[in-house]
């Protein structure tokens, strides 16, 4: 059976009614065609069944329609029963698959990994990077900008770099929570902080501080790394610690489940001896026992908003410095 001719350019072009360099431009992203003009193309393009060769566009271009989402944490972590990852993943990949361009997903764990990445980007494989989850002295994202590679970062960078970035405002979330746990008549409120080379462990924990100072309470604090196993270990060491406090804020869901199993452990009662409110609002909050209270930031918005904030830095286009999202406090039964 013979194979099928597939439809140029010039069939586009005269089917549509205007010049080949116009199909060209609107094929290839260019919103400065007219709307006219770009929808009888569009139309051209369904009813002819035309597809784009991606290397000739490329050549033309200098895009490759791949995006690289660099993930610096091993994998155990990325694909863990904590769904941040995941659904970080997914509202990444939702609004570039709706823009026909393709998700690359990296994992940055090792002095060799981000070489690799180094030389990926460098190569043109990919029209911009993302970055999740950066930690304190990681120069990736400098050593891309400097190369004039376009990058967009999931959180504040830490160390005043100047990569537009996405993110939600930590510190009046857990602020909101701590401030329910005062009006609610708790006098020893602790806290297990995230770690502290990632802006979501120091932006949540100055929210704790801020009302432990204003209600002129005392802090107790203690650290995870935003694991189940940290969220035992440091709920364990603030029984020890101060065996009378009455409520603990913690950073993250997956912790907070950790603290709820040692408070049970311990015969004590949540919420009636300690209240307990964590971070995230992920599917786990609502099933553990009892269900968590906690402060609801919009994930997988901000995947999509990561994405779009990419796909316009690829284009040319200058955008936001900083998008902030904001955060909800979700009530259950643990305070």
């Amino acid at each position: 059976m013979p194979i099928a001719r597939r439809p140029t350019l010039e069939e586009v072009a005269t089917l549509a009614g205007v010049s080949r360099a116009t199909v060209s431009r609107v094929v290839n992203g260019s919103t400065t065609v007219a709307v006219e003009s770009r929808d009888a193309v569009r139309r051209a393009v369904r009813r002819l069944g035309y597809v784009p060769n991606p290397a000739a566009r490329t050549l033309v271009t200098q895009r490759t329609g791949s995006y690289a989402l660099v993930l610096p944490e091993p994998a155990t972590r990325v694909f863990s029963d904590d769904a941040f990852f995941p659904t970080l993943i997914r509202g990444v990949g939702e609004e570039l698959d709706a823009a026909d361009r393709q998700l690359v997903l990296m994992l940055a764990t090792s002095p060799n990994s981000h070489k690799r990445i180094e030389r990926y980007a460098l190569s043109g494989n990919a029209d911009a990077v993302l970055l999740a989850s950066v930690h304190v002295g990681d120069t990736l994202s400098a050593k891309l900008t400097r190369a004039r590679i376009p990058v967009v970062a999931m959180g504040r960078p830490l160390d005043r770099g100047h990569v537009p970035y996405v993110d939600v405002d930590h510190e009046a979330g857990v602020s909101g929570a701590v401030q329910l746990l005062v009006e609610c008549g708790r006098s020893r409120i602790a806290a297990i902080a995230g770690p502290q080379d990632m802006v979501a462990g120091v932006d949540r924990l100055a929210g704790y501080r801020a009302v432990l100072k204003r209600s002129r309470r005392k802090a107790i604090v203690a650290y995870g790394d935003f694991t189940r196993a940290s969220g035992i270990a440091a709920m364990r060491r603030l029984l020890d610690t101060e065996p009378e406090l009455d409520a603990v804020v913690v950073a993250s869901d997956l912790m907070a489940d950790g603290a709820l199993r040692v408070l049970r452990q311990a015969g004590r009662r949540v919420p009636d001896d300690v209240a307990v409110i964590g971070f995230d609002d992920m599917e786990l909050a609502s099933q553990t026992d009892p269900p968590l209270t906690t402060v609801r930031q919009p994930v997988n918005e901000l995947g999509r908003r990561l994405a779009r904030q990419a796909m316009r830095l690829a284009a040319g286009e200058s955008v936001e410095p900083a998008l902030i999202l904001p955060t909800e406090l979700v009530r259950r039964a643990s305070a």
